[in-house]
This record gives structure tokens, sequence and C-alpha cells, in this order.
């Protein structure tokens, strides 16, 4: 995959993510109906607002700060939520009667893959942003 695709592909990847956190904040039953759950009451609401908000946001965030600052570091630490993610989705099928969700699992997972070939190509490119000009 060229530089110019993969960049392009990451960085839908991060306003996709900004855009579901943004969701999570303006039309929270939405946003729980897109993702398959109700939306919860009490601390129940707290918790997956909260939670589901903070963590689309930070991997959308991490991935556009990447690839804007061609940090692989930024997204290394996206990748890493987003492919746990995965992992504890499919945990939740094998080991607590969960619903099992390919699709979600295929995205999260070809996700993970595209994050982590960008920070690839990021580490291997010397840094020259501490050099003088």
């Amino acid at each position: 995959m060229g530089h110019t695709i993969l960049r392009g592909v990451t960085i839908l990847i991060g306003v996709l993510m900004l855009l579901i956190g943004l969701n999570w904040i303006v039309d929270p039953a939405g946003a729980a109906q897109q993702l398959g759950m109700p939306l919860l009451d009490g601390a129940g609401r707290s918790t997956q607002l909260g939670d589901l908000t903070s963590l689309f946001l930070g991997i959308g965030t991490m991935t556009l700060l990447g690839v804007w600052k061609r940090n692989a570091t930024w997204l290394q630490a996206a990748a890493m939520l987003l492919g746990g993610t995965a992992i504890f989705r499919t945990l939740a099928w094998a080991v607590h009667g969960a619903d099992f969700v390919p699709d979600a699992v295929v995205v999260e997972v070809v996700s993970t893959a595209v994050l982590l070939t960008t920070a690839r190509a990021y580490r291997k490119r010397p840094d020259t942003s501490s050099q003088p000009a």
C-alpha cells in the first residue's frame, strides 16, 4: 500500500473514531443503537457514556496526532486500544456468553493492522523534527 493511500486510510480511521465519540455526546441513544446496545440508565449510563466516549475520542485523537506528527507511538497506542477491543470482544463471546459480532471484530482487526502498518512506516523514516532547519 502506497504511503499516501496508507496515510489516507489511517486518517479515515481517526475521523470515524472521532465521529463515533462525538455521537456519544450529542446522541447517546443513537450511538448505543449503532453499536447494538441499549442506552443504560443511572450509573450504567454514566459508565457507558464516559467509557465509550473516552475510548472513541481517545483512539481518534491518537490516530490523527500520529499521522499529523508522523509519530509511531501515538499510532501504536491507538492500535493497542482498538486491538484490545477486538480481543476482549472475542473473549466476552468465548467465556461470558456474549453474541459474537464478526463484522465488528473484522473492522477492529483490520483497522489495528492499518494503524500498526502506518506506525511501522513512520519508524522507518528518519526523524527530522529535532534537527535544525
